[in-house]
């Protein structure tokens, strides 16, 4: 499957001539530089266009507070060099002043905050009595305070104590407060949810004969969809099969405080050790989880496909059901596997699942299978191993039945003349796309020209290079040419799947754009009186915007925890030799991935052995002018893991002589052949700010000094 994405939440700020920014934008403060100046981006900024430039801000006036991650400044620019600001306040566009996540220490003669954002490189100091009783080594959140006597220090008060670093709770709660995640829901949602009963029958469909099952990962504690399937009687070898999803929007009334919480959460937020969840428990994990035996509200869609998997008709309607068993995909795949009959329907699901892959494939949707780890926890909290995340075809048969009733409420709600709030993916942007088909052209591989390129050319590409050398350097530079998905009323089609229309339809307990397509589908079926209202549709365009944000944000919070655990797991390794691939060149170093584990981490430019290293960015490599040795992405190298802090997340490696490729350096010397640019001091790089040490594009082989 491929990342999903799609268009920018917000339009991106007019340029000046030259493709830059304005003289003035409002920015969001990202961290510090090591000088303890903020660093920002624009907020507004169309991630397609390529990485956001960085702006470096000019000291506040002394008195002020100092500026804080989080915090939105209108600024007025002034460019510095490719890429590169110097940003002076105008107005802070906040009334409060941004907030510091970070470990307190205690000092001789001060105390001081150490960030936990690896993009804050200075410190802040904690002058005497704003401590609130913080004690040595724990999270805090802080604000800043205006600064008086520490002339070129940042002051900051401590807000709230957080716990221990290196308690069960700390890495996820680093990543929750980090990213602004709620977590406590108000206390009139809580008794909206607390009131809730179970669903009668009246004019629902029954369906509490029907063997649905729900398959869910082991760990599941929401169960929201369940699946049905059978032959079809009227059409030979076509199936009938039903999607029973929990019916979310009889609990949460438009305009509820349950309605209010679950749309400013967008989602719920699953870290290794808990969920932050988009719906208060009692409901989550209570009446719309269609646990076994109990009965349980529900949306429905009977759909019909026939021996090619294609979908030849589909009827929703609202129904009361009885789940016949929970199972885990493990369990699923085993019986399968071992033709096991259980006395459920699992063979009719499975022979459903081919069909509709038959038709994945014949449409051309986009595969990108690669690698995931999962990170198993102690009874303490503490990492115990990290895992390959499995891909059974239990996986991709639910998948597979769930893009189909999605598929079907777009269809639906647009029969119905109803509005849409679409899961939309853009095609490559026209800059991605073309140098993806020029790293492409280096391997010898072409792809139709301009617009006419179809997810099945990239898919074509990678079953013909399935299992060779090249397979997870073409799947990842692949993975990088995507934009990611959105919600949006606007229709733009999903272009990894392949499909003209596609809405979020199977789990509303999780996602707030499932729960708006649901009560679109009441409305437009006349299912009951609880569907969309005229205000929610005047605000689908604004909605879609925010739940794009929140998942997003959701994702980076996820991602930014598993790092921590991951930095926290191998601090005992530090010394050690590991396998790695090459996931990033850059021309500052290389970004490496070890393949035992997934955790990902920085080789400094620095670093590398002695050399004038030269640049690709088409072909993603550093070669060496000198040795004539390859760095390039995928690459495998052995690397020694020289830093590791789970503070940050942050992983220091350095790649071990000896792993270095020729190849590519044997291609680069054929007549005709782009020259690649130089890291050598006849070829400056971009001017820097005053203060501020230039890139070196010779490496001396030795490490960096680290303040």
């Amino acid at each position: 499957m491929p990342r999903d994405g799609g268009r920018p939440s917000h339009r991106p700020p007019a340029r000046d001539a030259t493709g830059g920014l304005p003289d003035t934008a409002v920015v969001r403060i990202t961290g510090t530089d090591r000088d303890g100046d903020a660093v920002a981006q624009p907020v507004d900024w169309d991630r397609t266009a390529g990485p956001p430039p960085m702006v470096l801000m000019h000291p506040e006036r002394q008195g002020t507070p100092a500026l804080a991650p989080g915090e939105r400044v209108l600024v007025r620019l002034k460019p510095m060099g490719p890429g590169r600001y110097e940003g002076r306040t105008l107005r802070r566009m906040g009334e409060t002043p941004g907030r510091i996540l970070g470990v307190f220490r205690r000092g001789r003669q001060q105390n001081r905050i150490v960030p936990t954002d690896r993009r804050s490189k200075a410190e802040w100091i904690v002058p005497a009595g704003q401590e609130a009783g913080a004690e040595a080594d724990e999270i805090v959140l802080a604000e800043p305070v205006a600064q008086h006597l520490h002339l070129g220090l940042k002051p900051a008060r401590v807000l709230e104590r957080l716990g221990k670093l290196g308690d069960a709770r700390s890495i996820s709660l680093i990543a929750i407060h980090t990213h602004d995640i709620p977590q406590v829901f108000p206390d009139a949602a809580l008794n909206e949810a607390k009131r809730a009963r179970g669903v009668r029958l009246g004019s629902r469909s029954d369906l509490r004969e029907m063997p649905l099952i729900t398959i869910d990962g082991a760990d599941a504690r929401d169960f929201d969809d369940a699946v049905f399937a059978e032959p079809d009687p009227d059409q030979a070898g076509g199936f009938r099969l039903v999607v029973a999803i929990a019916d979310v929007a009889h609990y949460v009334k438009p305009g509820s405080a349950l309605d209010l919480s679950a749309g400013l959460r967008g989602n719920s937020v699953y870290f290794p050790d808990r969920v932050v969840p988009m719906l208060p428990e009692d409901l989550s994990n209570g009446w719309c989880s269609l646990r076994p035996n109990e009965d349980r509200g529900c949306l429905f869609v009977e759909l019909r496909i026939d021996r090619a998997g294609r979908k030849t008709g589909h009827r929703f309607g609202r129904g009361l059901m009885r789940s016949a068993a929970r199972m885990t995909y493990e369990e699923v795949q085993a019986a399968e596997d071992a033709h096991e009959d259980p006395g459920l329907p699992l063979a009719h699901l499975y022979a459903a699942y081919r069909a509709l892959l038959a038709a994945r494939t014949e449409r051309g949707a986009l595969d990108l299978d690669l690698p995931e780890r999962t990170v198993v926890l102690d009874e303490q909290g503490r990492v115990a191993s990290v895992a390959p995340r499995p891909r059974l075809d239990s996986h991709r048969l639910i998948e597979e039945f769930m893009v189909l009733a999605n598929v079907a409420a777009a269809e639906e709600l647009e029969r119905l003349h109803m509005p849409c709030m679409y899961r939309v993916h853009a095609p490559p942007s026209d800059e991605k796309l073309e140098a993806l088909r020029g790293f492409l052209a280096t391997l010898g591989i072409s792809l139709p020209p301009g617009n006419q390129v179809h997810p099945r050319d990239f898919d074509r590409v990678l079953r013909r290079y399935a299992g060779t050398a090249e397979s997870q350097l073409i799947s990842e530079v692949m993975l990088r040419s995507q934009s990611q998905a959105a919600y949006s009323p606007d229709n733009i089609g999903h272009f990894g799947l392949a499909l003209p229309r596609y809405a979020h339809f199977t789990s509303p307990i999780r996602r707030y754009a499932d729960l708006l397509v649901h009560r679109a589908l009441i409305k437009g079926l006349r299912l009951d009186r609880d569907g969309i209202t005229d205000d929610q549709v005047a605000a689908f365009a604004e909605v879609g915007d925010r739940i794009t944000a929140t998942e997003r944000r959701a994702q980076q919070a996820e991602r930014d925890a598993i790092d921590r655990y991951l930095a926290a797991f191998m601090s005992g390794r530090i010394g050690g030799r590991f396998e790695a691939r090459i996931s990033g060149v850059t021309r500052f170093g290389l970004f490496v991935t070890v393949t035992e584990i997934g955790a990902s981490g920085i080789v400094p430019f620095a670093t590398l052995p002695d050399d004038y290293w030269q640049y690709d960015e088409r072909e993603q490599t550093l070669t060496g002018r000198r040795s004539r040795g390859v760095y390039r992405l995928a690459q495998e190298v052995e690397v020694l893991l020289s830093e590791a802090n789970p503070v940050t997340g942050g992983l220091v490696f350095h790649v071990l002589d000896g792993h270095r490729d020729a190849s590519a350096a044997a291609r680069r010397s054929e007549p005709g052949r782009r020259q690649p640019e130089e890291w050598s001091p006849e070829t400056r790089p971009p001017e820097k700010p005053p203060g501020k040490r230039p890139a070196e594009k010779r490496s001396s082989g030795k490490r960096h000094s680290r303040r």
